[in-house]
């Protein structure tokens, strides 16, 4: 039965609210709780709108039996991530990135005959994150010393995988960034700024799901990976698949860099939490 709500649009009853959230949930991890069915029906109006559907029981059927459900399920995850980022995001954590990590995993890929240096920004909204390593990985001259850069950036919406590859930011994206990097990497056209060539080339991207096994075996040999603020969105259940996939990505001795507010102490024991310039990174042993 429809459900009408303010200006007669469609209201998200308790039971169709529980219907999509276990659909979201199956197909990519992310669990919406009671108190987030507001913020569900705030996104997913939109698609009934763009859709011509009368109500989110149509919606509810459409994903589950229409041909053309798979496509949608695209546009659904596009309408419920959200995408809040900047470069240079968590400071310290990057010092500890720049200052710790990285020496000590070009210290390992040496010892084995290896120059390349393989990273991994899993969820990387509109490509602030990868390109802030590029930069920095650039700035200390990474390449000079006859290094190789391999950066992959995945996210689970198409949406925002094409304006990452662009390169094209407003000024907001750029709040916190050095002066230094400002100039050298970036030119600005109008109100926007566009990241450097040699920079982007640096960043190959691709949709990934985090919590597809298939998908995720297909990502292997991965030096560092950043999975920053992800956690967050996922049930325990959906943190541990996870995390086992990362684990299965990354090289023996490998660190993972989570968010300030995540942490993997109740959700996996492959990790060794290691203190590095004031925060705490996670390598696979």
């Amino acid at each position: 039965m429809l459900i009408l709500g303010v200006n007669s649009k469609p209201k998200l009853s308790n039971e169709t609210f529980a219907l999509l959230r276990d659909i979201i949930y199956a197909k990519c991890g992310i669990f919406f709780p009671e108190g987030k069915k507001y913020f569900l029906e705030m996104r997913l109006v939109r698609r009934l709108e763009e859709m011509n559907l009368k109500s989110f029981e149509d919606y509810y059927y459409f994903l589950t039996y229409d041909s053309q459900k798979v496509k949608e399920l695209h546009n659904l995850f596009n309408s419920i991530v959200t995408n809040e980022t900047s470069f240079f995001r968590d400071l310290p954590q990057l010092e500890a990135f720049r200052k710790g990590v990285v020496p000590k995993a070009m210290e390992e890929k040496a010892k084995a005959g290896g120059k390349t240096l393989k990273l991994w920004s899993a969820a990387c909204s509109t490509g602030e994150e990868p390109l802030t390593l590029a930069m920095m990985l650039m700035e200390d001259g990474v390449q000079a010393r006859g290094w190789n850069i391999d950066i992959l950036a995945s996210d689970i919406s198409d949406n925002v995988l094409k304006p990452a590859a662009a390169g094209v930011y407003e000024k907001y994206s750029l709040r916190n960034t050095p002066d230094n990097y400002l100039k050298k990497y970036f030119q600005q056209n109008g109100d926007s700024y566009v990241a450097s060539s040699k920079v982007r080339e640096l960043v190959k991207y691709r949709k990934v799901n985090l919590i597809d096994s298939i998908e995720m075996r297909m990502i292997k040999g991965m030096d560092i990976i950043f999975c920053r603020n992800v956690l967050i969105y996922f049930d325990d259940n959906s943190k541990k698949k996870v995390i086992s996939h990362l684990y299965d990505s990354l090289n023996k001795g490998g660190y993972l860099f989570v968010g300030f507010s995540e942490s993997l102490h109740n959700i996996t024991r492959l990790f060794r939490p290691v203190s590095i310039e004031r925060s705490v990174v996670y390598q696979k042993v």
